[in-house]
């Protein structure tokens, strides 16, 4: 299954809802994409909705990451919604649970960004 992005906006802040794999290739650069436009359109406040994510491999971590640092390099927040119990575990392992701002609910994600 490929990666999908919907892009939608909540009081300033961009919500990506992601579905499909987080994996090697298509979903890691889907991923990229998608945040490098956000910050293009200058909206630094971005909040990956992850409830439709299934999987996730190395590569899919690293681009987290990668997405996260530049984020906060533009001066900007990135955080996580919704992890499923796989991804959840995932970031637990990989101890980058502590790096990310993880949300299980939307409304509490997007008033916990700096206004």
């Amino acid at each position: 299954m490929s990666m999908k992005v919907q892009t939608r906006q909540v009081d300033g802040v961009t919500i990506l809802d992601l579905s499909g794999r987080i994996t090697l290739g298509e979903g890691s650069v889907t991923i990229r994409d998608a945040v490098r436009d956000v910050l293009a359109k200058g909206s630094n406040k971005i909040l990956l909705n992850l409830a439709d994510v299934n999987y996730i491999d190395s590569s899919g971590i690293g681009e987290l990451v990668s997405a996260f640092t530049t984020v906060k390099n533009a001066g900007g927040e990135l955080k996580l919604l919704n992890l499923t119990k796989k991804v959840h575990d995932l970031l637990q392992i990989t101890k980058l649970y502590t790096v990310f701002d993880v949300k299980d609910d939307e409304a509490s994600a997007i008033s916990s960004f700096t206004k």
